[in-house]
Parts: structure tokens; C-alpha cells; sequence
């Protein structure tokens, strides 16, 4: 039922309830067993074995697994304890990683009130929260967090905010008795109150309506447990390459062992040979590697003020192509601020002036100090008497206590030097007439402010002021307020309005004494016009540069906000991500739209107002849809089914709800639109330092396979044993492999368009290259074996296979420096810049004298102590490949 177009009588007899006298308590007993406890419940969470499980779902690990069981059962059980080690410990670091399952429906349940005051058997009563039922009446009052969803049935000067829900960024004024004939969006529903939103001012009394899952958080709540995990494209290129790998894997060891059996060599040593090609084969550190690399991606982020809770989400941000971001507080600073000020008919721009307060104001190149405006002075001190909130100084800062639009004329009252607590010493207020929204205007009357007389402060909806008023304030004094005069005024509130500013006006009016009764009658008629203050909620200025670094590295920025259509565009224009009206639309309009219109729509629009969460989730669908990757940052109830639907969901860290980021991948811990981007280039830079170790890895396997594939054709002996290969895909190319990791990205980064999703990892020019890459080192490793055998015979092979297994790792090492950059030689970027290359290439190279030299461990990788002229021959094979990548960057760059 549409509750908001109901009246309340009808609402009353259709619920079969009473507004004084309530529910029964054996009636309420009778709906909680129908309609259930006024909770949300919780989704099964996934199985401890299910999370172990999923860590093996990959190509790669289960021909690893396959590869150690064979090694097992051929006795080579050295080989098959490395490899199970390397699979338990990728496993574990997933484990640890992805940590904790979400938590989206146990925050939406914290959310909840503990308590409500209803009426019931014709008395108040407090009742626990989830005790509610349908038909209950709950009485509401300032700071209660609504408990359940209700249609209101009275509300006096009831204004409750619902940024949460909505994302309106300021309390909405609530009326009991307005009744809706049409569809209203969410947040103009002024005759409802929604579960989880919190009473700001005033007082009312509404009947529940919806509990539980039938609430609007709670169908939030059922539609993200709907939502399936989408593997990131990560996850999609990973799983691709291990395919690739696994099945050239397979192809290459088969084709071997045929090509030995043919040449009539023993089955199980071809059988054996078959295994150190799977070895080979496969880049056994890779799935680690790119963990250990992400988790470090994820503690870089942290101190760009950004926390990945999801491992692979790191990644996936680097190839967002759209930025889907809320207004308040993520492009805007979430401070309501007064930018202009028009009185003593002037405009004043008070836009640039900070929050320390100061005695001067800036107009235009001149400066006006408020000793010398008797009108700006007067101004401030309406503003600030005429107002219930505080502002309030911490260690932090100043901060507002109360309503957002009075702290802003709190806050431009001190910047004046003007203080709430002097000035009401000074001024003490004797009587007040509370703000209601029928009159849209609140009156505060005050002793002292002229001497002998009684005065009435009086801010509000500049219209009504206006109309109420009969005389104007100029140069310190009350001059007629002509027809003339009243049309200026009214066209500067006009402007102001167009700027997309909340415009207050501010009058008073002298009494040598009050009236017997204080009302609006009597008081607010007759006044004296002061003033105009225009106020916004100002975007914040590092977010219009963030938007332009977007825009130069091709990524969409888009604002979806709870706001109006003028205020969310005058917004965009300001920062850049909107130049006109027409790429703005209300969330009214996209309910006309058809799914396949919607997909055009997307393409040219940039600011979305006034929208609902199913309007957030249908703009994520479309752009999807499109293609495109998208990241949708929010902070409050409404935002999270489109956190959990766009391809990477971003929080605030600071205002936002407990749902918000639980539900989200990433949470900024300043709410700040520019640490998007941070984000964004650090995900950049990881998939490119993941291409680059991806590039090393394979080139360097490649050559090991071409390595034993060759020696197998030239009817040699196989050069490399599998531990030599294990210990050089585990230990030796690791170290190198997670420095390349550890890159800072190359300067141009952020200025290309994004990759396409379905850009696989391997590429033609990296294809290129490893095929150039591999066969060098093959060469240079092949020529060193040949070296061997020709000096110490082919009978002995201990010393042939050392040098090869030194000449492969050497070159490897050397190679790790050449995969820094596939476009600049390692003399331009540096060959030492790299600090964790040279330390993890110093380690590597150690090890390789430690298996080399130390005499326990000769026999366990079949080596001996290799002498100064045979280090001679393996410096000089090994440095060949490092020679050829250079030279091969120098000429793509000039092909160029």
C-alpha cells in the first residue's frame, strides 16, 4: 500500500487501530506472531571449509596439486613437499586477506532503535523495538531514531534527517496532514518517517506501517542479499592465464615425452622429464606473488587515506572507467556556509573567508569592517540571536551542534568576532515564537539592543519576509521599503537562488512594549528588512582537481545525490563535471525510462538528482551494461545496494553508517573525493606492476622450457633437474618478482584511458617480448651447458648442469632490472632506483652460492663448487639476455 497517498482516517480504520488509545496488548501479541519480530534477519554466512575450498578453485593450483601427487608416487618426494608447501601457503595468505565475511545486515540491524514509546491500552509505554507491529502508534520526540516506518499522524515544527536514507543533506520538514495525490520520490514524502532516521527537531505521533523486511531498510536489506559476487576482472585475467598456461602445460609435456619415447629413451626417465617440464611450465610463486603484491597495494592505499577491505578490489580500481560519487561530503565539504550576503544594498562574497573568526569581510576589492557597517553588524547579530544551534569548539575544531542552516549563520557570526554567549548576555532573550513550517519563519525577541526598547529578531523564507515587511535598513537607518526597493530585493534573492543557494532573509522590529500575548500577528508584521544571506553546502577544492585528473586519465566522474536538480548541477558546473543543464535529471524522470533508453541516457548525463536506491542500483546496471567499470561511492542505507552492485563500492569513513561500509570494498578515511583518485592510480600502478612480474615470470619460465625442450631434441641430456627448476620458480625469481611489485609507476600513468576489461594480461607486445626474452636466456643458458659438457665431458654432468643452473638464475636476476619498464631502458629510469630491487636481487644471488657451496645441500640439488673460471663463462652467457631486452626497447621506441 502507498501509504503516503492515504489519509490518516482511512490509514487508522484500515490498520484497525486508534491514535489515543493504540493497540491492545493482546492484539499486539495476535500481529507479532503474524507479522514477525521488527528485525532484520541474516543470511547464512559461508562455511569456514567453503572459504578453504575456494582457495584451490583455480587452474593453476590443481595442476600443481596433480604435479605433487605424481612426484609422490615416482619417489621424487622432496619435489612433491616444495609444491604442496607453495599450495597451502598461497592458500593461507588468501584466507588471511580476505578476512572477515561482510557484515551489510548486521550493521542495518544496529541501526535499529533499542526502544519505542508507543501508546498502547490507552497509555505510554515504552516497548523494545522489534516488539512493534503494524497499527502501533509511536510518539515521537527530538534525538529519537525512528523505530520503525510510519505514516505520521501529528507533527509540530517535526523536521527529521534522512541523509542515511535519501541523501538529503539537510533535516526535511515533516507535515502529518499532507496527503499526496501523485508518486513522490522518497525524500519528498513529508507525511512519512522511515526506520533508522533520527528525530532532529520538534515532536510528532505516527502510526507503524512497516516492520522488518517490510520497511524501506529493510527492502534495502533484502535486495543485498540478492546480489551475487561478480569475479573482478582481475580475477577473470588470472583465471584466463592460468588456463593458457595449464593447457600449453599439458600440451608441451606430452609432446616431450612422445618426442623421448620416439627417440627410444627410458619411459620413466621421459616420465620424469615430463614432470620438470611441468615444473617448468608453471610459475609455481605467481598466485602469491600477486597476493603478497596486493596486500602491499592495500597498506600503500592506507596512507592515501583509503582502506581495501577486498584483496582483489585493489586492482580493479586501477581499471575504473567511471566514478559514481555522492554530493555531501565526498565533492562538498558537508558544512552548510553562508557564501553571500546582501544587505545596506550591496552584495558581500564571504566564500573566501575561513572559519578562524576575523573583524573584516571582503567586497570586491574593497574591505568593509563591521565597525564601520552598522547594517553588516546587524546583520550577524539576527543571524546569530534568531537561532538555536551551537558552535561548538573541540581539539579537532569547531564544530555545529543543532541545524545545519543555523550553524552556517552561527558560524558567519564568528567569523565577525561575534560569539553566541557575549551576545546573549548583551541581548538576553525574553520570549520567542518557534519556527513552523506553515509560516516558514522563527522570532526571538531581545532586551538592550536599542536602549529603552524590546526588538524581535525574525529569519526566514525571504518571500514571506519581504511581503512581511514594510521598511528597510540602509546606512544605520529605517528608511521606507518602497515598491522599487522590494523588487530589487527580490531579484537578488532570485540570483541567489539560480547560484543554487538556500537563501534566509533577516528583519526586526522595535517595541516600547510587548504585546499582552506574544504571536505571529502582532510580531512578525511591519518589520524592518536587514538582509539576505545565501548559503550552500561548497564543494571542497581539491575535489575539482581530482575531477580534472580524472577526466585526463579518461575515467567519467558523475554525481547521483538525494539533493535537488539546481543545487547538485550549480555543484557539478562549479567542479567541473557538468557544463549544462541538460546533463542533469531528476530520479522523477528515470521512472519513464525503458531499460535499453536508460543505457543511451547514462552516456550523456552526469548529475542525477533526487533519487531513490533503486534509481543508484538502475544507474549502475546501465553503465554495466555499457561496458563500463564503476565505482559508486556513498555513505548512508540508501547507498548501499549500489555499493554492492558497482563493480567496486567506495564508503566514507568518517560520516558514513556502519552499513555503508560493511557493504563497500574500499572506505576513505577523510570522505574525500580526491583519495578516489589516489585510489585509482595506486590500482594503476599495482595491474602494471603485476603485468611487469607476470612479464618476468614467464619470459624466465619460457626459457626453462625451451631449455629442456631443445636439449631434448638435440639428444641431449636434460640440463636442469626439477628442484634445480623449483628452486629457481620458488626462491630465485620470487624475490625479484615481488620487487618488481614494489615499483612507483611510470609518470604517465594517469594520463592514458583506462585499460578494457577484456584486455588480457598477456598483450601482443608483451607476447613479443617474452618470446624475444625466453629465447635469449634460453641461448645464454643452452651455450653455457654446451660450454660445460665440451670442458668437464659429457659423462660427468654435475658441473655442466651447475653452470647452466648458475647461468639461468644470474640472467635471471639480470632480467628482473630490464622488466622495470617495458618502454624506458633501465638507465633512464635508474638501474639502483629501485631500492627492494637490488636488496631482493642481493638475496636471490646469495642463495644461489648457498645451494652452490655449501656441501650438505650439493647433493639435494645435484651441484658442485664452481671455480673463478667458471664464473667467468656464466657472467658472460648470462648478461646476453640483459643486452637483448635493452637493445629490443630501444628499437620499439624508435619504431615509434
Amino acid at each position: 500500500m502507498e501509504f503516503h497517498k492515504k489519509d490518516v482516517e482511512y490509514l487508522l480504520t484500515n490498520l484497525n487501530t486508534d491514535d489515543k488509545v493504540g493497540l491492545s496488548s493482546e492484539e499486539a501479541e495476535k500481529r507479532l506472531e503474524k507479522y514477525g519480530f521488527n528485525e532484520l534477519k541474516e543470511e547464512s554466512k559461508k562455511s569456514f571449509f567453503s572459504k578453504v575450498l575456494a582457495q584451490f578453485n583455480d587452474f593453476l593450483i590443481i595442476i600443481l596439486i596433480a604435479a605433487s601427487i605424481i612426484s609422490y608416487i615416482v619417489g621424487e618426494k622432496t619435489d612433491s613437499v616444495v609444491i604442496l608447501a607453495i599450495v597451502i601457503i598461497n592458500a593461507l595468505l588468501g584466507l588471511y586477506q580476505e578476512g572477515k565475511a561482510e557484515k551489510a545486515l548486521e550493521a542495518l540491524k544496529k541501526m535499529a532503535a533499542p526502544n519505542a514509546k508507543v501508546i498502547r491500552d490507552g497509555a505510554t509505554t515504552i516497548v523494545p523495538a522489534n516488539a512493534l507491529v503494524p497499527g502501533d502508534i509511536v510518539l515521537l520526540e527530538s534525538g529519537d531514531i525512528i523505530p520503525a516506518d510510519l505514516r505520521l499522524i501529528e507533527s509540530s515544527n517535526l523536521k527529521i534527517e534522512e541523509a542515511s536514507l535519501t541523501g538529503e543533506s539537510v533535516p526535511v520538514e515533516k507535515n502529518a496532514q499532507e496527503v499526496f495525490n501523485s508518486e513522490v520520490s522518497l525524500g519528498d514524502r513529508k507525511n512519512m518517517a522511515y526506520m533508522s532516521t533520527i528525530v532532529s527537531y520538534g515532536r510528532g505521533k505516527g502510526v507503524v506501517v512497516g516492520t522488518g523486511h517490510d520497511t524501506e531498510i529493510g527492502k534495502i536489506a533484502t535486495m543485498i542479499q540478492t546480489y551475487e559476487e561478480e569475479a573482478t576482472p582481475l580475477q577473470n585475467r588470472l583465471n584466463q592465464l592460468g588456463k593458457y598456461l595449464g593447457i600449453a602445460c599439458i600440451t608441451v609435456c606430452v609432446l616431450v615425452f612422445g618426442i623421448g619415447l620416439l627417440q627410444g629413451r627410458d619411459l620413466l626417465e621421459m616420465f620424469m622429464i615430463a614432470i620438470s617440464l611441468a615444473v617448468a611450465a608453471i610459475p609455481e610463486g605467481l598466485p602469491a606473488i600477486v597476493t603478497i603484491v596486493l596486500a602491499l597495494g592495500m597498506n600503500r592505499m592506507v596512507k592515501r587515506n583509503a582502506i581495501v577491505k577486498k584483496l582483489l578490489a585493489v586492482e580493479t580500481l586501477g581499471c575504473t572507467t567511471v566514478i559514481c560519487s555522492d554530493k555531501t561530503g565526498t565533492l562538498t565539504q558537508n558544512e552548510m556556509t553562508v557564501v553571500k550576503v546582501f544587505t545596506d544594498n550591496k552584495i558581500v562574497d564571504v566564500s573566501g573567508i575561513g572559519y578562524e573568526p576575523i573583524g573584516e569581510f571582503k567586497i570586491g576589492d574593497s574591505i568593509l569592517s563591521l565597525e564601520e557597517s552598522e547594517n553588516l553588524n546587524t546583520l550577524l547579530t539576527i543571524g546569530l540571536l534568531c537561532n538555536d544551534a551551537v558552535l561548538d569548539k573541540t581539539d579537532e575544531g569547531y564544530r555545529i551542534l543543532g541545524d545545519p542552516t543555523e550553524g552556517a549563520l552561527v558560524t558567519l557570526a564568528g567569523k565577525g568576532n561575534m560569539t553566541k554567549e557575549e551576545l546573549n548576555k548583551k541581548y538576553p532573550r525574553v520570549d520567542e515564537i518557534p519556527f513552523d513550517s506553515a509560516r516558514k519563519m522563527m522570532t526571538t525577541i531581545h532586551e538592550n539592543f536599542f536602549p529603552s526598547k524590546l526588538v524581535s529578531f525574525t529569519k526566514g523564507a525571504p518571500d514571506i519576509v519581504i511581503n512581511r515587511s514594510n521598511s528597510i535598513y540602509i546606512n544605520g537607518k529605517i528608511v521606507p521599503l518602497t515598491e522599487e526597493l522590494k523588487e530589487d530585493i527580490l531579484n537578488i534573492n532570485t540570483k541567489f537562488s539560480r547560484d543554487a543557494l538556500r537563501v534566509l532573509a533577516l528583519a526586526f522590529k522595535v517595541f516600547d512594549k510587548l504585546p499582552e500575548k506574544v504571536t505571529s500577528e502582532n510580531v512578525e508584521n511591519q518589520m524592518v528588512f536587514v538582509g539576505l544571506v545565501g548559503m550552500i553546502d561548497p564543494p571542497r577544492k581539491e575535489a575539482k582537481e581530482a575531477i580534472q585528473k580524472c577526466e585526463e586519465a579518461g575515467i567519467k566522474t558523475v554525481m547521483i545525490t538525494g539533493d535537488y536538480k539546481d543545487t547538485a548541477f550549480a555543484i557539478a558546473k562549479e567542479l567541473g563535471m557538468a557544463s549544462h543543464e541538460d546533463e542533469a535529471i531528476m530520479g522523477s524522470d528515470l521512472d519513464k525510462v525503458s531499460d535499453n533508453e536508460f543505457r543511451e541516457l547514462v552516456k550523456k548525463k552526469r548529475v542525477y538528482a533526487r533519487v531513490s536506491p533503486e534509481h543508484k542500483v538502475r544507474i549502475i546496471d546501465a553503465l554495466k551494461a555499457n561496458g563500463e567499470i564503476a565505482a559508486m561511492t556513498g555513505d548512508g542505507v540508501n547507498d548501499a545496494l549500489a555499493l554492492k552492485k558497482a563493480d567496486i563500492g567506495v564508503s566514507m569513513g568518517i560520516t558514513g553508517t556502519d552499513v555503508a561500509k560493511n557493504t563497500a570494498e574500499v572506505i576513505l578515511t577523510d570522505d574525500n573525493f580526491a583519495s578516489i583518485v589516489a585510489a585509482v592510480e595506486e590500482g594503476r600502478i599495482i595491474y602494471s606492476n603485476i603485468k611487469k612480474f607476470v612479464f618476468f615470470l614467464l619470459s624466465c619460465n619460457i626459457g626453462e622450457i625451451l631449455i629442456v625442450f631443445l636439449s631434448i631434441l638435440l639428444g641431449l641430456e636434460v640440463p636442469l633437474i626439477p628442484i634445480q627448476l623449483l628452486w629457481l620458480n620458488l626462491v630465485t625469481d620470487s624475490f625479484p618478482a615481488l620487487a618488481l611489485g614494489m615499483e612507483k609507476g611510470e609518470p604517465e600513468i594517469m594520463k592514458i584511458p583506462p585499460r578494457n576489461v577484456d584486455e588480457p594480461i598477456l598483450d601482443k607486445g608483451m607476447i613479443r617480448g617474452i618470446i624475444v626474452q625466453s629465447i635469449a636466456i634460453a641461448l645464454g643458458a643452452l651455450f653455457a651447458y654446451r660450454w660445460g659438457l665440451i670442458t668437464y665431458g659429457a659423462e660427468s654432468l654435475i658441473e655442466a648442469r651447475t653452470i647452466t643452473f648458475a647461468t639461468l638464475i644470474t640472467a635471471e636476476l639480470l632480467r628482473a632490472y630490464s622488466a622495470r619498464s617495458e618502454k624506458h631502458t633501465v638507465f633512464e629510469i635508474g638501474m639502483f632506483s629501485n631500492k627492494t630491487m637490488t636488496c631482493a636481487t642481493l638475496i636471490s644471488f646469495v642463495l644461489l652460492l648457498v645451494v652452490i657451496y655449501l656441501p650438505f645441500l650439493q647433493p639435494i640439488f645435484d651441484t658442485y663448487a664452481l671455480s673463478f673460471k667458471d664464473w667467468l663463462i656464466v657472467i658472460s652467457f648470462s648478461i646476453f639476455p640483459f643486452i637483448v631486452g635493452e637493445l629490443y626497447k630501444i628499437i620499439l621506441k624508435k619504431k615509434a
